[in-house]
């Protein structure tokens, strides 16, 4: 997928341009590689990460905070420790959630407990959270906060997604569900980079809303996916309720499917505009092209 943005004499034009190419996805990179590097090369948990690490990912939430960053006026390069916080907490996260839903693909691999069994999966989790937690302390009470605010919203998201087979669950329950299990840490994200360039409590509020529209915005894309069985690198033994399913019931799947594109369509909106608030640079419009490439850019018809 491309990305397109320049800058010219009257604005920001456009040139084609990869998310790989981006600076910001360079250092978040190098910064995973070599906490990797640096660990004991006889460690069953190195072996575990290079192969969580080497699955792949966009790394579009330590993107998001660098970006924000930058658009707040600060230093991408101090941004880097707390990007790679977030990248960790993340794959932590999917490493608990496999092991949760029985999933045995994870970007086309097999899942981590698949490879190396549920109690050394477990415990790659626990040492990434440790380890997030090491680099994000140093950047002071806000970002720490909302760190450890994602870090609990994602857990009970998850014990809703849980019951969510086991229980009534309507419409008003998946958005719950969503926002604190994926959506938090988008906005927290957004919320952190603004925060370590110095932003006002305004300003750090809404970078926290426009992550959290853009997550949630990007889940209801990727249960749209699964729903339509356009998912071949991600596979689980166990299914969660979601919004194009519960659509389904009432609506039939023609259109649950033209209503769960509405929605992302709506959260797309809702983010656009709060990004509109901000100044205009070149880091602005990578965040306005990410916010496309990982909802509407995927949706049926657009793939």
């Amino acid at each position: 997928m491309l990305f397109e943005w320049a800058k010219q004499d009257s604005g920001y034009g456009k040139i084609m341009m990869r998310v790989e190419d981006f600076e910001e996805y360079r250092q978040i990179n190098l910064a995973l590689a070599g906490l990797i590097h640096k660990m004991d090369e006889s460690s069953q948990m190195k072996k575990i990460l290079n192969h969580v690490c080497s699955s792949g990912g966009k790394k579009i939430r330590p993107l998001i905070l660098m970006l924000s960053t930058e658009v707040c006026g600060g230093d991408m390069n101090k941004s880097i420790d707390a990007a790679l916080a977030i990248e960790l907490i993340h794959s932590a996260s999917l490493i608990h959630d496999d092991l949760l839903d029985g999933g045995i693909l994870r970007r086309g691999m097999p899942s981590a407990h698949e490879k190396y069994g549920v109690a050394a999966a477990l415990l790659c989790g626990d040492f990434l959270i440790s380890k997030a937690i090491t680099l994000i302390s140093s950047y002071g009470h806000d970002a720490v906060y909302e760190f450890g605010s994602a870090g609990m919203y994602m857990a009970e998201g998850e014990t809703i997604d849980i019951k969510s087979v086991n229980e009534e669950f309507r419409q008003k329950n998946y958005f719950d569900c969503i926002n604190k299990k994926t959506a938090s840490l988008f906005a927290s994200s957004a919320a952190i980079g603004a925060y370590i360039a110095g932003c006002s409590k305004d300003e750090a509020l809404r970078f926290h809303a426009f992550g959290e529209n853009v997550g949630i915005a990007y889940q209801i894309v990727d249960d749209l996916l699964e729903f339509l069985e356009e998912l071949e690198d991600k596979k689980s033994t166990q299914e969660s309720v979601t919004l194009p399913q519960i659509f389904n019931r009432a609506l039939g799947r023609e259109e649950a499917v033209k209503r769960t594109i509405a929605e992302v369509y709506r959260y797309v909106g809702f983010a656009k505009d709060l990004l509109s608030t901000f100044r205009p640079c070149p880091a602005r419009e990578k965040l306005l092209l990410i916010t496309d490439y990982i909802t509407v850019d995927l949706l049926p018809g657009k793939i």
